[in-house]
């Protein structure tokens, strides 16, 4: 039975329509993963953490395309709330034509300047040559790359969010598949891995291209537009949460690995890296159910249905929570088994990544309420809000954290200061959502 944008959603039916949603971010997040484990079994801890220390760059020049996905879907979903289908459509069409054309250019500029950008960052010698190969193949597929995910948001939209799970399977299958024969058999190294993602990223980004094209059954369809710069502004600041959220992460990112160089050397950077591909997934799920769900929130304030988008609130909330207590459980209990698929080889680099895990597990206690709140504000149209959250979780706090835990307690701090960012965001979420209610109406 189809599941429409308009229906009235009970938890079967939340779950439903997102789960799509949120398998396709865990699957796109298995890029670096993937990655990850061929580079660090077959080539070694040098490349493996090199491939992480370049890697939050990369996630920097792809996040135009949430920003287009996320600010674009609400814009998009609150136009056919409205009943417009015909201006949904020229919106839809002109956003990705022109993050396409975005997509070129950053991936020019990407290439150019990715030697500065890892010598600045503090990569030298093999480490630094390691960093602009993989940089620069991936760099090649960048377009693609922010085309996909973008249409993990359009999908949901269009309300073919399994269509879309589909296109991110074939994309992520296509990852392992060339990883295993690249690195695996041909044995070409890090730039087989690269080569690997880069193709599995065209796949996902080339094939929603000719679906949509083409006349079919969803609720969109590219189609002739015309340049409109207010549209094109407010997905821009709509979608500047995710676009905050995702460079904000990244930067971050580059910033503990900086701290970790100077604490515990690569072998920090590369324990680093096996938290990060759980943080990854892990994220990924609360990411994929807020994607899911944003149309549905965005469709039923468009049209009006305050008592329908207090029910889709409340029971998100439930959701995240359960969520939320899995993974704690799911990351304790999965701490040393994962570590030692990553890093088994190295006894001293397991100790270290082992400990790291233990604590930074209980980030995940925090981490969805923040993420979803985020997202609730985009699909309700209020950038500024949704900007605040994103920028304080994982700018504001995650940096001031990181600078002051470690000279508290060390490399403990490094893990420790993650949970606390995260506790942070949580509370300051909770306080929007209780703040704003009466504006609309939830």
């Amino acid at each position: 039975m189809k599941i429409q944008l308009s229906d009235h959603f009970d938890y079967k039916k939340l779950l439903r329509f997102t789960f799509p949603s949120i398998v396709m971010m865990i699957f796109t997040s298995i890029y670096g993963v993937v990655d990850g484990f061929f580079i660090s079994n077959f080539v070694g801890k040098t490349s493996f953490a090199a491939a992480n220390f370049i890697f939050p760059f990369l996630m920097i020049l792809g996040a135009v395309g949430f920003m287009f996905g996320t600010g674009g879907s609400a814009i998009i979903s609150i136009t056919m709330g409205a009943g417009d289908r015909d201006r949904a459509n020229r919106l839809f069409s002109l956003f990705v034509y022109v993050s396409a054309v975005c997509g070129i250019v950053i991936a020019a500029l990407g290439i150019l300047f990715i030697r500065p950008v890892a010598a600045l960052l503090g990569a030298e010698g093999t480490m630094l040559e390691d960093c602009v190969l993989y940089g620069r193949i991936i760099l090649v597929s960048i377009p693609a790359f922010i085309l996909q995910y973008e249409f993990q948001s359009f999908f949901v939209a269009a309300e073919k969010p399994q269509l879309g799970l589909a296109v991110t399977v074939a994309a992520g299958v296509t990852n392992m598949a060339l990883d295993a024969l690249f690195v695996g058999v041909l044995r070409w190294g890090l730039a087989g891995a690269a080569a690997a993602t880069a193709l599995s990223q065209a796949v996902g980004g080339a094939a929603p291209l000719f679906y949509f094209a083409r006349p079919n059954t969803s609720l969109l369809r590219l189609t002739g537009t015309k340049f409109d710069g207010g549209a094109l502004l407010k997905a821009c600041v709509n979608g500047s949460s995710e676009l905050m959220s995702n460079i904000s992460m990244s930067l971050v990112s580059m910033l503990y690995n900086v701290q970790l160089m100077k604490y515990s050397g690569q072998d920090g950077v590369a324990a680093y890296g096996v938290l990060m591909y759980v943080n990854m997934i892990f994220l990924a799920a609360f990411i994929g159910y807020s994607v899911g769900v944003a149309p549905v929130t965005g469709y039923h304030y468009g049209a009006g249905n305050w008592q329908e988008l207090k029910g889709l609130l409340k029971k998100s909330l439930v959701l995240i929570g359960a969520f939320s207590l899995g993974m704690l459980a799911l990351a304790e209990g999965l701490a040393r088994p994962l570590s030692l698929i990553f890093v088994g080889y190295d006894q001293g680099l397991l100790e270290l990544t082992l400990k790291g895990f233990l604590i930074y597990s209980f980030s995940f206690l925090f981490a969805g309420v923040a993420v979803y709140g985020s997202s609730f504000f985009t699909a309700l149209g209020n950038g500024l809000v949704s900007a605040l959250i994103s920028f304080l979780r994982t700018l504001v706090f995650q940096v001031a954290a990181v600078l002051v835990f470690p000279l508290i307690w060390g490399i403990d701090g490094i893990w420790i200061s993650i949970v606390a960012a995260e506790l942070m965001a949580a509370v300051v979420t909770a306080l929007f959502l209780i703040g704003m209610r009466g504006k609309y109406h939830y």
